[in-house]
């Protein structure tokens, strides 16, 4: 308990899968959260839940596309709070589409929800964070973002512009002295509703059979929970991890390593 102790902590997509479960664990290990989210309802209920549990939570609405959102959501933490120690960039998400039957439009949609949201994020966190001695930027990327897939065509292409901006980033806050960090996590297949919706039209399969399909593709032989998503959040999130910076971190069950 305690890890990240009075830091000060944004997630963004916080109201339901990975987002919640890293909402949660860094709650409860001490974050002051901010948890943002398109989905009012849910994002309200979960800072409601946290409060009543003795911990820190605010919720704000926050469409990760819209660059005004952002600077609502920084400028009303920064009036809070005064400071950013953690973000945590994990708004994304794709649809099925594979090269022939993309359509431009949809291309850029997923484009910035994914790659945009994260280089907005991005600027305005190590912005922040500079003039307070710094931080921990951690950017939601996927095992999309390191090996391809037919029919994520643009969620991989952005999966992997997120890698590869975030390393960047990483290199000019090092050598700027910024002492801030930034690095990417890779989830697999994890267990949640739009991993498991994602699944099953990737299969054509019910949602308990296409489990079973995944599971077989990982030499660990299941898929992932969300909490063992977010115990990587919480390590990136902590001074434990004060020597990471510009990495990648791949949880997936072993699914990329064959």
């Amino acid at each position: 308990m305690g890890r990240i102790d009075g830091k000060i902590c944004l997630i963004t997509g916080a109201s339901s899968g990975l987002g919640e479960a890293a909402a949660r664990l860094l709650a409860a290990e001490g974050g002051h959260m901010i948890l943002t989210d398109i989905n009012t309802e849910k994002g309200e209920a979960l800072a409601e839940e946290l409060n009543q549990q003795g911990l820190e939570a605010v919720f704000l609405s926050h469409n990760v596309i819209s660059e005004e959102d952002w600077h609502r959501v920084f400028d009303t933490l920064l009036a809070k709070h005064g400071r950013l120690d953690v973000l945590v960039n994990n708004a994304g998400g794709g649809t099925y589409n594979d090269l022939e039957t993309l359509s431009l439009s949809e291309w850029r949609k997923i484009i910035s929800l994914n790659l945009d949201s994260t280089f907005i994020g991005t600027q305005l966190a190590v912005k922040t964070m500079k003039e307070n001695g710094g931080g921990s930027i951690i950017n939601m990327s996927s095992v999309g973002g390191l090996v391809g897939s037919p029919n994520l065509v643009a969620y991989s292409a952005a999966k992997a512009g997120v890698k590869l901006f975030s390393k960047s980033a990483a290199i000019h806050c090092g050598q700027q002295g910024y002492n801030i960090r930034i690095n990417t996590i890779h989830p697999g297949l994890i267990k949640t509703e739009s991993g498991m919706e994602m699944a099953s039209k990737a299969t054509g399969m019910s949602a308990e059979d296409a489990e079973a399909a995944f599971s077989a593709m990982h030499p660990i032989g299941r898929i992932g929970q969300p909490g063992e998503i977010a115990a990587m959040v919480l390590f990136l999130a902590s001074d434990e991890s004060s020597f990471a910076t510009g990495g990648e971190f791949v949880i997936d069950g072993g699914y990329t390593a064959q």
